[in-house]
Order: structure tokens, then sequence, then C-alpha cells
């Protein structure tokens, strides 16, 4: 399994976290398709918070690094991280590639 596909992984378990404490019908889908941020986007800031929280805690369980994913340098981006599944598994990738 590739670190790509490992970050995937922990990001689904943190949207499984995260949608424990969600009605069903605002329950976020396990897809890399899945809109975070944006028009389209599913999550309110305070929803999308608590993804990164549980993302965060995932990471540092999983590959025993902790990494801060809201930080300077990720809303300083062009592309903004937050907008798909995949673009937030790519730039955890990333960041990680880096330690």
């Amino acid at each position: 399994m590739t670190t790509k596909d490992k970050v995937l992984q922990v990001v689904f378990a943190g949207i499984a976290e995260a949608n424990q404490v969600l009605p069903r019908e605002a329950q976020l889908k396990q897809s890399e398709d899945t809109v975070l941020m944006g028009e389209s986007g599913e999550m309110d800031s305070l929803r999308l918070v608590n993804l990164i929280a549980a993302v965060e805690q995932k990471i540092e369980e999983e590959f025993r690094v902790s990494v801060n994913l809201a930080d300077d340098e990720a809303m300083s981006l062009k592309a903004n991280p937050f907008a798909t599944v995949a673009t937030l598994t790519d730039y955890i990738a990333t960041l990680l590639e880096r330690k």
C-alpha cells in the first residue's frame, strides 16, 4: 500500500469519526470526489474544523508524525487543499514526504 493509499484510508477514518455526530442526511461520503469546501461544498466551517482535527489525530496514530493541516502554508496555497477528499489526501501525502 502506498503512502497516498494509507493517507486516503486515514482521511476516510476521519470522515467516519466526524460523521458519528451527524444525522444521516448530513454525513459525508467516503469518496475521493467528495467536495469539502467551495460552492458545492458539503461542510460548514465548524464541521471542517472537526474533520481536520480528526484527520490530524488519525495521522499521528498511523504515521507517528504530528502535522498541522490548517497552517499558514495550507491557507496560502493557490489550490485549496480542502476542496475535496482527493486534494486533502494529496496535501497530506506531500506533508508526510517532507517529514
